[in-house]
């Protein structure tokens, strides 16, 4: 976000289908048909973001994602087919097979990318992680998955509306969606669309992204997040590994893993791909995040300076709080942040005791239950995909 003169950043996007518009997989908003037109997104379908994308690519920068990978995916495990806006396009956001569509851009050529963190909302933790994303060293959120990127060499523009008559009412549900499915993929986007982004992804131990996620449901925060129920399916982490072993299976990224000449993906069969595996642990950025946004910069193919990690100005502040808006609440400490620095200590290894009884303290003991199965069920998913972090 401070290299604006040559990376757009455009934040959580596709959040505005997964919760407001006409092809929503989440049943967050579904009772609530107010606060879906009070978001302003009450009309987004993922073909409507994907030409946002396109939009901002058209000065000829390269385009940063930061998002939340399970906004790609049904919930809970459901089956995924192809989100209607997008069941006709083939080689591009708006190239149709039959003419049926009357899009015409000619895809998108970028990035989008997981994250697992709880909430599918970045809740800023200590120090700025970003929830999603390394946002080049601006910080925002807390949480785990997936850092998107380098949407580039876009043009065109697409349709208005989506393609299947679900799509200009604000209060018919589309999902599931009467559409075909795509063999072994886990998204609502084809496979065509995903192989035109560059995928990375940052990760969070649930022991530390559930909680924080949790604190912004509850009182006082939810007044001003809007979310006003705590739903352990915005985790993420299931959605984060079927989708990242998707995109290693289908060859979109790996076998190699940035910094981990030592580490390969075999046992898929995956073809070598340009993009190398890319995942950041949030807890080694916050302890080295010189060196591990060096790698990451590295990796994806960015420059890097270490200007990256400072953002003290009243223009990066603006800039901040005017890309954030969207999501009020959950970014709160990053917006006042001035640095990505190192932490003076590692932190401390806690006892699972330990957690329970911290948890409960702050939330009490029911809450600290439920903190608890959340955490549990989303470990094993956590640290299969630590295993691919980079080293440095």
């Amino acid at each position: 976000m401070t290299q604006r003169a040559t990376i757009q950043c455009v934040h959580e996007p596709f959040g505005d289908a997964f919760y407001y518009g006409p092809e929503r997989l989440s049943d967050r908003f579904e009772d609530d048909e107010q606060a879906r037109v009070d978001s302003g997104f009450s009309k987004s379908t993922y073909l409507t973001v994907l030409e946002r994308l396109e939009h901002e690519a058209s000065e000829g920068k390269r385009v940063f994602i930061k998002d939340i990978d399970h906004y790609l995916l049904p919930p809970a495990g459901k089956p995924a087919s192809i989100a209607p806006s997008l069941r006709r396009i083939k080689r591009g956001v708006g190239t149709t097979t039959n003419g049926d569509d009357h899009s015409s851009a000619n895809g998108v050529n970028g990035a989008t990318n997981g994250t697992t963190h709880t909430n599918g909302h970045a809740t800023a933790p200590t120090n700025g992680v970003a929830n999603g994303t390394v946002s080049n060293g601006v910080t925002n959120g807390h949480a785990t998955n997936g850092v998107t990127n380098g949407v580039h060499e876009v043009n065109g523009h697409g349709t208005n509306g989506t393609s299947n008559g679900t799509t200009n009412s604000v209060s018919r549900r589309a999902y599931p969606y009467d559409t075909p499915a795509e063999a072994g993929n886990p998204t609502v986007m084809p496979r065509e669309i995903q192989e035109r982004f560059h995928f990375a992804f940052l990760i969070r131990d649930p022991h530390f992204s559930v909680p924080s996620y949790y604190r912004c449901t509850i009182p006082p925060l939810d007044e001003v997040t809007g979310f006003h129920n705590y739903d352990p399916r915005e985790a993420g982490y299931d959605e984060l590994r079927r989708h990242f072993d998707y995109l290693v299976r289908e060859g979109l990224v790996g076998p190699r893993v940035a910094t981990r000449p030592d580490v390969k993906v075999e046992s898929c069969g995956a073809k070598e791909t340009v993009h190398e595996i890319c995942v950041i642990d949030a807890d080694d950025m916050l302890d080295s995040p010189a060196a591990t946004i060096e790698a990451f910069c590295n990796s994806v193919g960015v420059q890097y300076d270490p200007s990256l990690l400072t953002w003290d100005t009243q223009e990066d502040y603006d800039f901040a709080c005017h890309c954030f808006e969207k999501w009020r609440g959950f970014h709160n400490d990053a917006i006042e942040s001035k640095a990505l620095v190192a932490r003076t200590h590692k932190r401390a290894r806690k006892t699972e005791e330990e957690f329970d009884a911290e948890w409960a303290n702050k939330y009490g003991p029911e809450a600290a239950a439920l903190i608890r199965k959340a955490v549990d069920e989303n470990m094993e998913d956590y640290l299969y995909l630590k295993q691919f972090a980079v080293k440095v």
